[in-house]
């Protein structure tokens, strides 16, 4: 069996997207403790910014020397591979993380969530729209059941709050639809590159250009401590070991299959938050039927016909 056969095994595919998915969800309780430990501020986008763009060069750093030690060889784009790591790291790392903490600032966490769980459909419609893969009813319902789940996790929080706003919620659509943007040309790209080499180079050249942005607009981080940058260190890990892996899977599967395990980044986050801060108050009934509704819109996306499954790769 090789590569190829073993990635897009169901349950393969199923085991490194929950993986990639729990280092994600464990993102947001680190980020929260960095911002504390660095002394960033939660309303400061240019400060974000300035640790983003780092956090990604980093785990750019941390992509290429792993490829490079596996592959016995520097892992150096040609000459027609820097376009396509340009355009990903516009789409992945610059333009996502740009619209994100921009929007993170001007609304709340909880609508944030639900927005960002956008990133499911604008992978899947891109997809279709460009022609990389069909748009069918068994998608679009799998998509739309996952999406519910995510809206029950976040139904108290999303009651009474405040009108839609572009430079909050519009900025976390724009968000979903760089991310959508990215998973598609990293799909399209990786048909003869690899995604390895252009995850680490698409973070470390992101990474760069984002702190650039947070130094410029008065990003600084003025408080260091062994604590902090251990943390900063598996933030970095996080990204590059979540992102290799998707990219992988990406490579070798049709995009809506890979992507709808999307959903349960929320649940991770959940999960991990009430774990690591003691926010147990939010594992409650709700939170179950929704673990329920999108573990059936991922089986309603996988399960189809094994002619269109290969149809579809």
């Amino acid at each position: 069996m090789n590569q190829k056969q073993i990635l897009t095994n169901t349950w393969v595919v199923a085991g490194l997207a929950l993986f990639s998915c729990a280092l994600w969800g464990s993102a947001f309780a680190t980020v929260k403790t960095g911002y504390a430990l660095f002394g960033i501020r939660s309303d400061e986008w240019a400060e974000q910014l300035f640790f983003g763009g780092i956090r990604f060069a980093i785990a750019g750093i941390m992509v290429l020397l792993f490829g490079s030690i596996r592959a016995k060889k520097p892992l150096l784009p040609c000459r027609q591979t820097v376009p396509k790591i340009g355009i990903i790291s516009l789409f992945q790392t610059i333009l996502q993380y740009f619209c994100y903490y921009i929007g993170l600032a001007h609304t709340s966490g909880v609508r944030a969530s639900v927005l960002v769980g956008m990133n499911v459909f604008t992978a899947i419609f891109i997809a279709a729209a460009v022609r990389l893969e069909p748009l069918t009813a068994r998608k679009v319902t799998g998509s739309l059941i996952g999406f519910a789940g995510l809206v029950l996790i976040n139904l108290n929080g999303l009651r009474g709050g405040p009108a839609f706003n572009f430079l909050g919620d519009g900025m976390i659509l724009l968000c979903t639809v760089a991310s959508g943007c990215s998973s598609v040309c990293m799909k399209k790209y990786a048909a003869d590159e690899d995604p390895v080499l252009l995850s680490g180079w698409q973070f470390f050249f992101g990474g760069i250009v984002l702190a650039v942005i947070g130094f410029i607009g008065g990003g600084r981080i003025s408080v260091i401590t062994a604590k902090g940058l251990i943390l900063l260190l598996y933030l970095a890990f996080i990204s590059a070991a979540a992102y290799s892996v998707w990219a992988m899977l990406l490579k070798a599967n049709p995009v809506s299959k890979v992507a709808v395990f999307g959903f349960t980044n929320p649940m991770f986050g959940v999960l991990i938050s009430a774990i690591v801060l003691h926010e147990w108050s939010q594992i409650d009934i709700s939170f179950l039927l929704a673990l329920i509704l999108i573990c059936i819109g991922i089986v309603t996306v996988n399960l189809h016909p094994r002619n269109q499954q290969q149809d579809e790769s």
